[in-house]
């Protein structure tokens, strides 16, 4: 997809981004030098062409500063990520009566963890423990009242960027000339300046932001591949001694049950593409044919779905029929995982020596957070845009302006469908009703099939919950019915890019006042941390706990960790790398997250699956929004945040209904409408059916004007942008 005037943006190496377990890959090579606390930096030191000096272009006019402070000024921080065990210092829970790690210290509760012992040694601030361990959300609602109080403080995007319309928090743009590494990230990653801009006539900037991972795929399907190729592959036909039945139909085609489509796909051996077709006319539609036949055995079922592929696809997979979900070539829809998955829940006997299979579940599922990635997959699944977006419910439509999927018909048909399979049984009894299931008792117990997440974090699972031989993979994205705008299409198309995102840290107005320096050290923190020094040890922890020895990732040389390091990973954390970083580095809490140290920590079925995808995103089989102004704007990003006045976003807040406290929350203890649908079905005044819903949403809750608002503010930030590149 064309980009418009942009020549610097991020450099990506996918096939190496991928398997980074769908965490994303940084991708941005930093290469201004760091500044010492007491040195004046220069105004540009990237060491390369940019597009994009929007710095300069709209600053307010501002003496050149010299970011020097006082050796041990105090910065109060109110910073961490979501949790007490997840901010700068250690909790009672995590140190317990002391913690000795692989860098040989011993650490108490109380401590600073080892990333920002190295941040006070380095830059000469001492850090104050001011984090009450909430969401960045909440974190911001505790102190908004009293930011005298503190001096750095979390938040998300959107709140931040309006405390700093509201003169609550500093501009960052102001100082940019001294911020020379923030400055050079921001001229190399024009977009990423596009979604932070809180104000188009100033250009101010609110908050630092966040990236774990950058122009890379987030979330993905993973299924038990070893029951996928358990019941397809093979000659002749399925048999079992034992089988349950399938249930009742409900759901209903939504592919077509006639004519011929044409897919494109990577070719088996992952060198190039090609296309394969699905031949309704001679298969017909596998769940059309399920639903005609009634309640069915699962051996029924199973062949029912060998015979199928067989024909639709005129022998391409050959008996190795389960490629058609887990292989690089695969070219699965929705309705053939329907019919996966009523396979798969009919014989629970067969598979795991139950009577009790779950089909689809969420990582946690009594967790609001988790259960909303049930809907983000019905976005992939039935073409649906807006349901995985960077900033609410927003997507930029193929004529430039912004569309909200909370007020449209398209969103309402998918969550329908997913009730349906919810009706059938095809949705984890434990997510129908909110008890405390969690994935790995689900993998652990042979009980779930699939889920819709992050790959690295869930893969480890085949190393601590899985016996030899089973497998829980990361699969292709679906096919589905797309309009990017040039007609409906089946492709496969992913919303889950990684970009800024929704939570930052600011500078508190009220906590630096007037002593230059805590705005100096905080400023400072900040543009180190841009750093390509300060990248890796945001991201890594310091160099006690990695190797002397580096390796190539995505064409930059990347340490590796130490033994140690990994041993303590799996020792402390189970393998996993984003709670070992968070939790005992101190790392990984907000600026840059490089995906090296996490690539490295992927289990090897992780890195196959990821692999495969990361092949089919760089061979042009999957698509998906683009950090940039495309031609066709229906795959621009929709920015993470949007320069509306002070006015308009005390109005917007007003809109209870739409908040993250209303109808559409997607943090842990709140309530959204789609997960409810998909639970339930159309319930409730106002919301008995999809297209009441709909009106609702729109005339009712305020969604019109809350849209008019967004996009009069989204014209203004296209403007801005085009007019300083």
């Amino acid at each position: 997809m064309k980009k418009r005037k942009l020549t610097s943006l991020l450099a990506v190496s996918l096939t190496a981004a991928m398997l980074l377990s769908g965490c994303g890959n940084d991708g941005n090579s930093n290469e201004s030098t760091n500044q010492s606390s007491s040195s004046a930096p220069t105004s540009n030191n990237s060491g390369g062409e940019s597009s994009a000096n929007v710095g300069d272009e709209t600053k307010p006019d501002a003496p050149a500063q010299d970011l020097s402070f006082a050796e041990g000024t105090v910065l109060r921080m109110a910073t961490g990520y979501n949790n007490t065990k997840t901010g700068l210092f250690f909790d009672p829970d995590v140190a317990g009566e002391g913690i000795t790690l692989a860098d040989g210290n011993t650490y108490n509760a109380g401590d600073l963890k080892p990333t920002w012992v190295e941040v006070q040694n380095k830059l000469g601030m001492v850090f104050e423990n001011k984090y009450q361990g909430n969401s960045a959300a909440k974190e911001w609602e505790y102190w908004k009242e009293q930011l005298d109080q503190v001096d750095m403080v979390s938040g998300t995007a959107s709140g931040l960027t309006e405390a700093g319309v509201a003169g609550m928090v500093v501009d960052l743009n102001q100082y940019l000339d001294a911020l020379p590494n923030f400055k050079a990230y921001l001229e190399q990653n024009p977009i990423v300046r596009l979604s932070i801009t809180g104000d188009t006539t100033t250009g101010a900037i609110y908050f630092s932001p966040y990236f774990d991972g950058v122009n890379d795929i987030e979330r993905m399907p993973l299924m038990r591949v070893d029951w996928v190729q358990k019941l397809l592959d093979g000659e002749g036909e399925f048999t079992a001694d034992k089988s349950g039945s399938t249930k009742s139909a409900v759901y209903q085609p939504y592919m077509p049950t006639s004519g011929k489509v044409e897919v494109d796909v990577v070719t088996p051996d992952g060198s190039g593409t090609e296309k394969v077709t699905k031949d309704y006319d001679a298969a017909g539609n596998i769940v059309q044919k399920m639903n005609e036949a009634g309640s069915m055995s699962g051996v029924d079922a199973v062949n029912m779905l060998r015979t199928y592929i067989d024909q639709a696809y005129g022998g391409y997979y050959g008996t190795t029929r389960s490629d058609l979900f887990c292989g690089q070539n695969a070219a699965w829809d929705a309705d053939e995982l329907v019919a996966l998955l009523r396979c798969v829940v009919s014989n629970a006997p067969t598979l795991n020596g139950t009577d009790n299979i779950q089909g689809l579940f969420s990582r946690e599922d009594a967790n609001n957070q988790r259960r909303v990635d049930m809907f983000r997959f019905a976005g992939t699944l039935f073409g649906v845009r807006g349901l995985e977006s960077r900033q609410d419910y927003l997507y930029v439509g193929n004529d430039g302006k912004l569309h909200d999927a909370r007020q449209e018909a398209a969103t309402y048909t998918a969550l329908e469908r997913m009730n349906a399979m919810a009706e059938e049984g095809l949705i984890s009894k434990s997510f129908i009703d909110s008890s405390e299931e969690k994935t790995e008792t689900m993998l652990e117990n042979d009980l779930g099939f699939m889920h819709y997440d992050y790959n690295q974090t869930q893969t480890v699972y085949n190393e601590t919950k899985l016996q030899e031989g089973e497998k829980y993979m990361a699969v292709m994205v679906p096919v589905a019915r797309w309009d990017d705008g040039t007609g409906e299409q089946f492709m496969r198309f992913t919303e889950s890019w990684r970009s800024v995102k929704t939570d930052g840290w600011a500078i508190s107005k009220a906590g630096v006042g007037e002593d230059t320096n805590k705005l100096n050290a905080a400023l400072k923190l900040i543009d180190y941390a841009y750093s390509p020094e300060g990248q890796i040890l945001m991201s890594y922890g310091p160099e006690a706990f990695r190797s002397t020895e580096t390796f190539m990732f995505n064409g930059q040389e990347m340490p590796k960790i130490s033994d140690a390091t990994y041993a303590e990973l799996w020792e402390k954390a189970n393998g996993n790398y984003t709670n070992y970083a968070r939790q005992y580095l101190g790392s990984t809490l907000s600026f840059v997250k490089s995906q090296a140290f996490e690539y490295q920590c992927t289990h090897e079925v992780g890195k196959e699956g990821a692999g495969y995808i990361s092949n089919a995103i760089a061979q042009g089989t999957i698509k998906h929004p683009e950090l940039a102004l495309a031609d066709n704007m229906w795959y621009t990003s929709v920015p993470t945040v949007l320069p509306n006045t002070k006015n308009e976003n005390d109005i917007i807040a007003g809109f209870t209904e739409l908040g993250a406290s209303g109808r559409f929350g997607q943090s842990k203890d709140q309530q959204n409408l789609f997960v409810d649908i998909i639970v339930g079905g159309f319930t409730g005044e106002g919301t008995s059916s999809a297209d009441e819903t709909v009106n609702t949403v729109t005339n009712s809750w305020n969604g019109a004007q809350y849209l008019n608002y967004k996009e009069t503010a989204w014209q203004y930030l296209v403007q801005f942008y085009n007019s300083n590149n």
